[in-house]
This record gives structure tokens, C-alpha cells and sequence, in this order.
């Protein structure tokens, strides 16, 4: 019963994510997504579960999958809380199927499927929870959905923030904030914001971390929650700084504003009181509310840092080791090899598209080579026909030339002949004439 209402009082807030709003993605009639969108707003809640069948069974009688799907998405955040992880995996897996070939409903699937992620890293199945970003990643690639790829990187952000590098973490936050806004999902922007700036803060670049408060902040007329976590994370900011006063008035603030309460979860209040007292000195008070965390490795690393700053450190020694060992049976253990592999090739998804866009450039760029060397060889061609054919006319051009002149001597020549046969004849007629004279001249 105690872990039931553990559950049911959870917000996810340890992990800064929020849930998106509630949008009709589904496009089903108004008064059907009333409820439904009500259903959302308390998620864990057990009376879920019958409106969740009710609509699951409208869905069968009408063979509406919308339907069909509305009910499992209010059932599985249900068995969470109630600890029945296999009927959660199996309500995911029916929208999954559902919803498998339906591309105009993909805002749907991958919010759902994102926030099936999270629930799965809450209870360490982050081999699970990577598995399912990278065949989000890749649907989305296929389909070229960019909704799906900011889900996807986040997803794995948020596996890099358990598994505490807080470097990788920024690289996919960062990631998921591109397609973001690719995708204009810009009300999932300050919650990135808020993420990149509390791991921001484990590396201790402040100035970075204060940064990414300020941009979640100007969110916060359209998405007044966001106060509270942008808050939170200036609280978290001034403790890691040790800039007391600032510290304690962040919280104060908090204190007094309703929304910290609805929007935080135990865990959450309990880690925020336990910085206030150690800054403080107010230790006793401290280690109580360390005794009331949930888990054990929050109550082994609070604790740890307690005695250590109360000066007891054979006690501070043997939290420390019950940390160690904690962080060896859940985070290194835990499917290590797989995980590795799978991290590996998730975060190599955005070197795989640079490679494939610039094979696709190469590719481009050998046509083009191609198509220029095509071209030179054209007009080599062309220049060559048209030499040709200038060599021809000149050719012709000669030979007709040639071709005159010849005719020209020829006749000239022929006109010489005439003249010489011409001249021949009055030769031979003077000749005729002589004779004839002297044989007149001898016979007188």
C-alpha cells in the first residue's frame, strides 16, 4: 500500500520533464475528449481504470481504434503506479499496434511512447527505454517526422542524466531542442531548457546553467508551471554556488507558492528541505528527512553528504559505500553491454545522417563532375564539327578558287591557241601571196 501511494503521488518532477499538453491529437468529438483530457490532468489515479475501459470498450463496440487507443493511454500510467509493469508493457504494445500504419497520427504515438519511456527509466529499465528511442529515432528518420526525433533524443538525455554523464545528457537535450523547433513544438522547449540547465550545474558552469534558467523563464506567461521548475533549478544553482542568500529566498519563494507542491513530488520537496537545512547547519533535521526518501540510493547519497559536511566520517564512510554498492547493482549491472551498444548507436544516429547527406553531396557532386565533364566533352565535340566544317568551307573555298584559275589559264590558254592559229594563218597567207608574186615576177 505504501508503494501504491508513493506512486500515485508521483510527478515525474524529479526528472524536470513534464507532460506535454494535453492536445486532441486523436481528433475525436469534443465532449469524448473532455474526459479524457480530465483523465490526463490526474493520471495516476486508480478511477482511471474504469474510464480508460469504458472508452476501450465504446472503441470495440464502434471497431474505433481512436478509441481504443484514448482508454490504453489513461490505463498504462495507471499500472504503473499499481506496479503491474506487464500490463503496462502490454497497453503500450496494443497502441503500438493500433496506431502502426497510421502516419497522420504519429504526434500521438511518439508522445505516447516518450512518456512510456520515462516511466520505464523511474523503474530502471533503461535498456528498454533505449530500445524503444531508437526505433522512435528511427521511424522518425523514415518518415521524416521531427516530433519523433525530439522524443527520441530526449529519451536518451534523460538515460545519459541517470546514468549521471552529464555531457552526453546536454548532447541529446540539445539535440532534441533542434527538432523542436523543426517540429514547432515550441512548448517543449522550456522543460529542455530546465533539463540542460541542471546538468549544466553537475559540471559546475554556472553561468551556462543561469543561462538556461533565464531562456525557460520567458516561457513562463504561456506555461505558468514553468515557475516553479525554473525555481527550483535557480535553488539548485545558488546551493551548488553556496550563495546563501539568493539560495534562501528561491526557497522561501517556493515555499509559499501553491503550484510547488501540486507540481513536485515528496522525494523532490524532501531532497529541496535537506539543501536548506545543511545551509543551515540545522544537520538533525536533515538526516530525518533523508530517512523519509524513497529510494535507497537517494537516502545513501543525502546521508553521505550530511555526515560529511557534520564532520562524522566514519558514518559519511559507510553511506558512501552503501552508495557504491547501490550504483554497482542498479547502474552498472544493469544490462550494461547491451546498453553500451545501444547508446552508442543512438547517439551516433545524427553522424549517421551527416554521413548519409554527405554521401548524398558526393553523390551530388560526382553528377555534377559528371554532367561538366559531359558537357566539356559536348563542346569539345561541337567545337571540334564546327572546325570541321570551317575546314571544309575553307577546303571548298580553295578548291573553287583553284578550280577558276584553272579555267581562267585554260582560257587564256585557249585564247593564245586561237591568236597563234590566227597568226598562222596570215603567215601562211602572206607566204601563199609571196610565192604567187615571184612566180608572176619570173614568168614576166
Amino acid at each position: 500500500m505504501r508503494k501504491f501511494f508513493l506512486f500515485l503521488s508521483l510527478s515525474l518532477a524529479v526528472l524536470t520533464t513534464g507532460h506535454a499538453q494535453i492536445v486532441n491529437r486523436l481528433r475525436i468529438d469534443s465532449d469524448t475528449f473532455e474526459r479524457y483530457a480530465y483523465g490526463r490532468m490526474q493520471e495516476f489515479n486508480p478511477a482511471n481504470l474504469r474510464l480508460a475501459d469504458s472508452l476501450y470498450t465504446v472503441g470495440t463496440e464502434k471497431d474505433n481504434f481512436r478509441y481504443k487507443c484514448l482508454g490504453l493511454s489513461l490505463e498504462f500510467p495507471v499500472r504503473f503506479a499499481l506496479g503491474e509493469y506487464e500490463r503496462m508493457d502490454e497497453a503500450v504494445a496494443e497502441i503500438k499496434t493500433l496506431l502502426q500504419d497510421r502516419k497522420d497520427l504519429r504526434e500521438f504515438y511518439f508522445s505516447t511512447l516518450h512518456e512510456y519511456c520515462e516511466l520505464l527509466l523511474h523503474i530502471g529499465r533503461m535498456s528498454d527505454a533505449m530500445l524503444e528511442a531508437r526505433a522512435m529515432e528511427r521511424l522518425a528518420s523514415e518518415e521524416k517526422k521531427p516530433a519523433g526525433k525530439m522524443y527520441s533524443y530526449r529519451i536518451v538525455g534523460l538515460i545519459q542524466h541517470y546514468r549521471e554523464n552529464s555531457f552526453l545528457a546536454i548532447q541529446n537535450f540539445e539535440r532534441a531542442a533542434l527538432y523542436c523547433k523543426e517540429a514547432r513544438a515550441e512548448q517543449d522547449l522550456p522543460n529542455l531548457h530546465i533539463l540542460m540547465a541542471q546538468e549544466f550545474i553537475k559540471l559546475k558552469q554556472f553561468a551556462a546553467a543561469e543561462d538556461y534558467c533565464i531562456k525557460a523563464e520567458s516561457y513562463q506567461e504561456f506555461f505558468p508551471a514553468i515557475r516553479i521548475k525554473a525555481k527550483m533549478t535557480r535553488a539548485y544553482l545558488y546551493n551548488a554556488q553556496q550563495d546563501w542568500p539568493r539560495f534562501w529566498r528561491c526557497y522561501d519563494e517556493l515555499m509559499a507558492d501553491p503550484l510547488y507542491k501540486m507540481q513536485s513530488d515528496n522525494d523532490t520537496r524532501y531532497g529541496m528541505d535537506i539543501y536548506y537545512f545543511l545551509s543551515k547547519e540545522r544537520f538533525d533535521e536533515a538526516l530525518a528527512k533523508a530517512d523519509s526518501l524513497t529510494t535507497p540510493r537517494d537516502r545513501y547519497d543525502k546521508k553521505h553528504g550530511i555526515y560529511a559536511a557534520k564532520g562524522v566520517f566514519d558514518h559519511a564512510y559507510s553511506e558512501l559505500r552503501g552508495l557504491v554498492n547501490e550504483k554497482d547493482s542498479i547502474y552498472i549491472k544493469t544490462q550494461n553491454e547491451d546498453l553500451a551498444i545501444l547508446d552508442a548507436e543512438m547517439n551516433n544516429a545524427q553522424l549517421r545522417e551527416d554521413a548519409q547527406r554527405l554521401k548524398a553531396q558526393n553523390q551530388m557532386t560526382i553528377l555534377l563532375g559528371f554532367l561538366v565533364m559531359f558537357a566539356i566533352a559536348f563542346a569539345s565535340i561541337l567545337v571540334q564539327q564546327w572546325q570541321l566544317r570551317e575546314n571544309l568551307e575553307e577546303m571548298r573555298r580553295k578548291n573553287n578558287e583553284a578550280l577558276a584559275a584553272r579555267r581562267a589559264f585554260q582560257k587564256a590558254m585557249d585564247a593564245k591557241e586561237s591568236e597563234n592559229d590566227y597568226k598562222i594563218k596570215i603567215l601562211q597567207n602572206r607566204t601563199t601571196n609571196v610565192l604567187t608574186d615571184y612566180e608572176d615576177f619570173l614568168n614576166s
